[in-house]
């Protein structure tokens, strides 16, 4: 390989949203190089549980689940507090169906309408998913799909610079592993590398109160795209934005996943103590949870729930990793996780009276009468994490980066968590999903416009 090489569209970021980016251009005609500073592609995406949520489609209609774009818009605005782009989330909810589609019937991504449960924020179930719920999976399927349209996939080539005239993009210096630096120019260029919370300094700038929280998230997170646009003169907004999770198992590095929470779990405290409505949502819960003394909590759930979670590769590996506790009796349970027995029981009681409808819950939630838990008894401990930032470039509907004055870069184009994502400006704003709502969706729509891009030049 030459130290210089020229393809129309390159693209940074092997993750979701540049896999995706990749397969859409591909599709529409381009010829793409993925540019990927890892041995192999994974990506906060290969992190997650692999859920896209898409809304009125064909699957939703055939389960009688009534859905549409609007319905989709309103529950994310509804959930950021009015705090997002209404065009932007609206263009990203019409063209989820699409995506949906695209990736399975096109490139054999095997997604399927998830059954069962809903998630915080979203008012009807929406949510797509691999046959393991894993992102793994999902990054799997994508990369096969890249192997068959033999896009070209460079790993370990870390890009060190972004090279332009003015706003116009001209390549890309990157260093390989022998630390050798190797340029390659291009027409368009799509940042898809992801956000910045494993950057602890611009985490403490922009989110402080996440600070000190555990980082459970792709090392690649390094704001690298945030700041190549900054450079440019590119625009960034809702950068205090992030999506926490606050049912992390300490010291085992894997999440304990919410339907165990929206099906009648709950958290309390060392002392045995509830702190907060869980059900909200796992994003805002990191803080709270985090604010407890030791930053610890633990998720109290019991046999059905146990039975629920099991369909889970992430709490299959908590099982295998010991993280999870089970008791016969709740004062066995206090006493094995060292929590007063008096205080326990005394909450699991609250929780029942409310389940059953005898009174009302001091933070606001809700539980169903079937939701009282019986034993025996689980416990799983859990502090508060930081998965991904939401703050980014500034996009618009065609993920083209926009200046400060909201004018577009002629052939600069971002997705995914180097965008500006769907979550508004805080924790409470991320619905589930939409990490990889973003990363698909928007890397879809970044590649089919980048080829457009160029066509555009040409004549």
């Amino acid at each position: 390989m030459s130290d210089t090489m020229h393809f129309p569209i390159v693209i940074v970021g092997a993750g979701g949203t540049g896999l995706t980016a990749a397969l859409a251009a591909h599709d529409a005609g381009g010829e793409v190089l993925v540019l990927e500073r890892d041995a192999s592609p994974s990506g906060s995406t290969a992190m997650s549980t692999g859920m896209i949520p898409a809304s009125g489609t064909p699957e939703q209609a055939v389960a009688g689940i009534v859905d549409t774009p609007e319905i989709f818009t309103a529950d994310m605005v509804a959930k950021t507090k009015g705090r997002i782009d209404p065009e932007l989330a609206m263009h990203v909810a019409r063209e989820s169906v699409e995506t949906i589609a695209w990736l399975r019937d096109g490139h054999g991504v095997p997604l399927e309408l998830v059954d069962g449960f809903i998630y915080p924020g979203h008012s009807v179930r929406r949510m797509y998913g691999t046959p393991n719920r894993t992102g793994g999976e999902l990054m799997a399927a994508l990369e096969a799909a890249c192997a068959e349209a033999q896009i070209p996939i460079l790993t370990e080539a870390t890009v060190a610079e972004v090279l332009h005239h003015g706003d116009r993009v001209t390549g890309v210096r990157y260093i390989r592993p022998d630390g050798s630096a190797e340029t390659v120019t291009c027409d368009a260029l799509i940042l898809a590398c992801s956000g910045f919370a494993g950057n602890a300094e611009m985490v403490a700038r922009f989110i402080p109160d996440m600070a000190e929280a555990t980082f459970h998230g792709h090392p690649g997170n390094k704001g690298d795209a945030i700041r190549w646009g900054l450079e440019m003169g590119a625009a960034v907004a809702d950068m205090t934005a992030y999506q926490g999770h606050g049912g992390l198992a300490v010291g085992h590095a894997v999440p304990i996943l919410w339907p165990l929470i929206m099906e009648g779990g709950f958290q309390v405290n060392v002392e045995g103590r509830r702190f907060s409505d869980e059900s909200a949502g796992y994003s805002e819960q990191a803080a709270k949870l985090n604010a407890q003394p030791g930053r610890v909590g633990w998720s109290i759930f019991d046999e059905r729930l146990h039975v629920l979670m099991s369909d889970f590769d992430d709490y299959r590996d908590a099982l295998r990793a010991g993280a999870v506790i089970s008791a016969a009796t709740l004062q066995d349970l206090a006493e094995v996780i060292k929590v007063p027995a008096i205080a326990l029981e005394e909450t699991c009681a609250e929780v029942a009276a409310i389940a059953r409808g005898e009174r009302e819950d001091a933070f606001g939630r809700a539980f169903a009468p079937s939701q009282v838990l019986a034993g025996p008894y689980f416990a799983a401990k859990v502090t508060g994490a930081l998965f991904h930032t939401q703050g980014g470039l500034v996009i618009d509907t065609q993920s083209r980066v926009l200046h400060e004055d909201g004018t577009a870069f002629p052939n600069l184009f971002a997705g995914g968590g180097a965008a500006r994502g769907l979550s508004g400006d805080g924790s409470y704003g991320y619905l589930a999903g939409n990490g990889l709502l973003a990363a698909t969706t928007l890397g879809k729509i970044a590649g089919r416009a980048a080829v457009h891009c160029l066509a555009s030049a040409v004549s």
